[in-house]
């Protein structure tokens, strides 16, 4: 996080919050599941094992189903080359706008495949040498280095290093905010708020040019 650049700092912000916002509503339509969090799905997963419950098959189905996401924006950013972020934006674009057509027809919980494999996508969009520099849906690594950094600065270390992950973490309780208070009001409709917000920001990413770096 700390090696991108302010614009790509902010780019990933606005990511993280389309996250929360996308994982909110999954959380309330599919009463306390999660499609983006796959640590809560895991948790679930191993107490419906042990209870026998039975939604243990569905958490197990969203975490494939996050993996399959994961591989397609790897696919996708391979083929893209240079305009990664872009392509792999659009896949996450065009995935959600799936989801919202599902609602529309009635497709009830399966709405959440195209979510999930969404929100598997977007983690690779930082994607570098393999390895996902900057996680966007999950905040429990990005908490342990703003905790690390907020020990650095109050050692007498970097004054500011924290500031980019509390960005980021920010912007994932924000955007799950306005899910859930969209959700009240819109239902799973709430959807194209994060379709026309992830289209917006492919846009932005075309127009910043190719990516600069290595590829994945």
């Amino acid at each position: 996080m700390l090696h991108h650049n302010r614009r790509v700092r902010v780019l990933a912000a606005c990511f993280s919050g389309v996250a929360g916002y996308v994982d909110a509503i999954g959380f309330l339509m599919t009463g306390g599941f999660f499609v983006s969090f796959m640590s809560g799905n895991s948790t679930r997963l191993g107490i419906g094992l042990a209870e026998g419950a039975p939604h243990t098959a569905f958490a197990a189905a969203l975490l494939v189903t996050f993996v399959v996401g994961v591989m397609l924006g790897t696919v996708v950013g391979r083929i893209a080359k240079t305009h990664r972020r872009p392509a792999v934006l659009g896949l996450v674009t065009g995935l959600l706008a799936s989801a919202v057509v599902l609602h529309w027809i009635g497709a009830g919980v399966f709405v959440a495949i195209p979510m999930v494999l969404a929100m598997g996508t977007e983690n690779t969009v930082f994607a570098e040498d393999g390895e996902v520099r900057i996680g966007l849906t999950y905040m429990t690594g990005t908490l342990v280095k703003l905790g690390k950094r907020l020990t650095a600065a109050l050692l007498g270390g970097d004054r500011f290093g924290w500031v980019p992950f509390l960005l980021l973490w920010s912007g994932l309780l924000a955007g799950a905010v306005a899910g859930a208070l969209a959700y009240t009001v819109f239902g799973v409709t709430a959807l194209v708020g994060a379709v026309v917000v992830m289209a917006t920001l492919t846009v932005v990413t075309i127009l910043m040019g190719p990516d600069a770096g290595p590829q994945p």
